[in-house]
């Protein structure tokens, strides 16, 4: 597995932990052990700059997922580039009355949902959506149950 988890900020996040979540979710979704996933923590201005640069969409988000090889769970999973993950504590935090989440819950939950629009969920329609957030829930339930201690609180 080549996992990477950097932070390029000041903001405290537990890079272990997002890092075993990340190893959690390689294995719950049937992954090749030798995807490659990338995970960056970043600023909001860095934030801003690939909002726009790749959504078209002014201002910071939380989190942008970049999906590479176009990978998919598998019984017989290939190994690959899974992508990049970015996400921005400081939108996280001030977004923080919206979710009822404090930062580490919510960057967990974030990570979830990066993974899942990595390997080819979406929330354009109600459908896609009622799917994604299923499976995100389910994923995080699974998360906490074999590593409770930053909680499970949803989205």
């Amino acid at each position: 597995m080549n996992l990477t988890c950097d932070n390029e900020t000041d903001y405290p996040v537990d890079l272990e932990r997002l890092t075993a979540e990340a190893v959690f979710l390689f294995g719950a979704l049937q992954l090749h052990p030798d995807v490659e996933l990338s995970i960056t923590i970043i600023s909001s201005e860095e934030m801003e700059a690939l909002h726009m640069e790749w959504m078209d969409e002014p201002g910071a988000t939380d989190i942008l997922s970049f999906p590479m090889d176009e990978l998919r769970p598998s019984n017989n999973p290939e190994p690959g580039m899974l992508g990049d993950i970015v996400m921005c504590p400081e939108y996280v935090l001030a977004d923080t009355p919206r979710h009822g989440m404090e930062l580490a819950q919510r960057l967990e939950f974030l990570l979830v949902h990066g993974v899942l629009h990595l390997i080819g969920y979406d929330h354009q329609t109600e459908v896609e959506y009622d799917e994604m957030f299923a499976k995100q829930d389910v994923l995080l339930d699974q998360w906490h149950a074999v590593s409770p201690s930053a909680g499970s609180v949803r989205g």
